[in-house]
């Protein structure tokens, strides 16, 4: 009688787990279903663009109005963007129930022009870690922007990280490291050019009026926080032009004005 007691408990028990098991699975079904039928892109909201429209950017997403909002590849989306339109650095897709994907985007800073080959090449001075090739322009479109020379781009490609030829390996981490610190401290507008002949220092043609003078492997951002502390001083006049020494920390950094 006990052995009989104890094998129904048994089977009650197992009957109890298959019935949990497949309520279980009914209801994630349901939810799934639901899900699929009920929650689809009708509208793609995108901010944050100013050099491509809205429409640019919905389209560069690869999702059309229709598809499930649920099944989307988030990834898939952000990649889709990143590679039509280069001059996007950062994505941020997310859902909105019930019915749109917002697109939030950052695009990269003012661009520096590199010529070469006929072309000039622009590199995007933001982003991590930065030095994008956002577009390939006519050599003669690098007058509307700074300029960097005394380097050799290594097979440069729109869309890939900007490469120097193995003997600048030394200048390129010092220029990623310069451009970033430029765009944090929002000077990167007032760049003329960046000049990398020099294997001693690079050269920062700024502002229309001054040169700067700056070692490889500094400290940019602590440079260029001194440089504008200088420059919003009383110490430079307005009419003032010149070249700053900025290749030993210092308390003092010297400043040869030019003399007309």
């Amino acid at each position: 009688m006990a052995r009989r007691r104890h094998s129904k408990r048994r089977r009650r028990g197992s009957f109890s787990f298959l019935y949990k098991l497949l309520s279980t699975l009914v209801i994630c079904g349901a939810i799934i279903l639901a899900l699929t039928l009920f929650f689809r892109v009708d509208t793609i909201l995108v901010t944050g663009q100013e050099r491509y429209t809205a429409e640019e950017v919905a389209a560069a997403t690869g999702v059309e109005i229709g598809d499930n909002l649920y099944l989307l590849n988030k990834n898939r989306v952000a990649n889709n963007i990143l590679a039509a339109l280069p001059y996007i650095e950062h994505i941020h897709p997310y859902r909105r129930l019930p019915d749109t994907l917002v697109i939030e985007v950052t695009e990269c800073g003012t661009p520096l022009a590199v010529v070469q080959d006929g072309s000039a090449w622009l590199i995007s001075p933001s982003g991590d870690p930065g030095g994008k090739i956002v577009e390939q322009k006519d050599d003669a479109a690098a007058a509307d922007y700074g300029v960097i020379d005394g380097c050799q781009l290594l097979a440069p490609t729109v869309g890939t990280p900007l490469a120097l030829a193995t003997e600048y390996a030394g200048q390129q981490t010092s220029l990623l490291a310069l451009m970033k610190a430029l765009y944090e401290a929002d000077m990167i507008d007032d760049v003329d050019a960046i000049h990398l002949a020099d294997l001693s220092m690079l050269t920062l043609d700024y502002a229309g009026r001054f040169t700067v003078q700056l070692p490889y492997g500094a400290d940019y951002a602590q440079k260029l926080k001194t440089l504008r502390l200088i420059l919003e001083g009383e110490a430079i006049q307005d009419n003032m032009t010149g070249t700053f020494d900025m290749r030993k920390d210092s308390g003092r950094i010297p400043f040869k004005q030019n003399v007309r």
